[in-house]
């Protein structure tokens, strides 16, 4: 091979990884490059018993006033607990929520609190478990953007307009995380997401909620693990519908978020500050996520039961394929270059 046709082939590379990475960018996640280890798909357009629900959501929300240096976000959380057999790194978080009340007529979210929590199980003086609020034991920021490996940036999409009685569209979001959160196996964590929002103290402000999972879906993970007892198990009426849940109820409370400016110039989490006796265990809506009390003999209503929220966890599964293309691509030339010389 001449140097002609060896550049040929380097510059048939260069393009082969810059086309790869172009769309890797652009995808959720990151393609060939993530394995999944954790599902709870959202409730959306759930058919029981010949009715429509759509599901809701829970405000997890907090404010900070625009332009406060270091910002202090106050307000509501949800979290929601998790487990898994793999002792690796969690790289890419996929959930779905909504904009409360059509707020999101006053503009949209382009940052969240992203955090991971040691497990605080039952029995203790709340009567439920819920995640430890000494703070989290991994939390990060990510802002609104285009997604690459270890960007710390999220993209929102529009996945559905939603239904009675709530109408509130439903809304995708995949987060690349900066610093990945090193997961241990079969043991139980928290996951925290929390919308975070500068406004002007008095002015109507986005409020976004994180949606419930549609619990007629078992999670499809062959990874969820079952070694915390119940884990992932069916806690509905087998003659009915199943109503999957994993371990305990998803977690409501009230929190602070203190947040500083680092020498980059980029805002990051100081510290979490969590106020024990606002939390509170969630259950399902009736009406909203299934049948109400009385709507079906024998059964007490959707509300009697524990709930989840929909989310999933990735990690990753082998190298970048533009990274492995690349080295393949590379070596072929240098291969065929050191053949022509022989």
């Amino acid at each position: 091979m001449n140097a002609r046709t060896t550049t040929a082939w380097l510059g048939m590379a260069a393009a082969a990884l810059a086309a790869m990475l172009s769309s890797s960018a652009l995808a959720d996640p990151l393609p060939g490059r993530d394995l999944l280890k954790f599902s709870q798909q959202p409730m959306d357009q759930t058919q029981l018993l010949g009715t429509t629900y759509f599901g809701h959501d829970e405000s997890s929300t907090a404010y900070a006033p625009i332009g406060a240096q270091p910002a202090v976000y106050t307000g509501t959380f949800m979290a929601d607990d998790f487990s898994d057999t793999l002792s690796t790194p969690v790289v890419h978080v996929k959930w779905w929520g909504s904009y409360l009340n059509g707020s999101d007529q006053l503009g949209h979210i382009n940052k969240f609190l992203i955090a991971f929590e040691s497990d605080v199980p039952t029995p203790n003086n709340l009567g439920f478990s819920y995640p430890n609020p000494n703070g989290p034991i991994h939390s990060q920021i990510v802002t609104l953007g285009a997604l690459a490996p270890n960007s710390g940036t999220f993209t929102e999409k529009f996945k559905s307009p939603g239904g009675a009685p709530l109408g509130e569209a439903l809304y995708e979001y995949n987060a690349e995380l900066a610093i990945p959160f090193p997961q241990q196996a079969n043991t139980v964590h928290w996951l925290k997401i929390v919308a975070l929002v500068d406004s002007v103290q008095g002015t109507p402000a986005p409020e976004w909620g994180w949606h419930n999972r549609d619990y007629t879906q078992q999670n499809t993970s062959p990874f969820v693990s079952n070694v915390p007892v119940p884990g992932e198990h069916d806690q509905g009426i087998a003659a009915l519908f199943p109503i999957w849940h994993f371990q305990d109820d998803a977690v409501s409370g009230r929190l602070d978020v203190n947040t500083f400016i680092n020498t980059a110039g980029v805002q990051q989490v100081g510290s979490v500050l969590q106020h024990l006796p606002t939390f509170n265990d969630e259950y399902y809506k009736d009406y909203l996520d299934g049948p109400g009390t009385g709507v079906i003999p024998g059964f007490g209503g959707i509300s009697q039961y524990s709930k989840d929220l929909a989310f999933e966890l990735y990690t990753t599964q082998i190298p970048e394929p533009a990274t492995a293309s690349l080295a393949l691509l590379v070596s072929l030339a240098l291969c065929l270059g050191r053949s022509r010389r022989s």
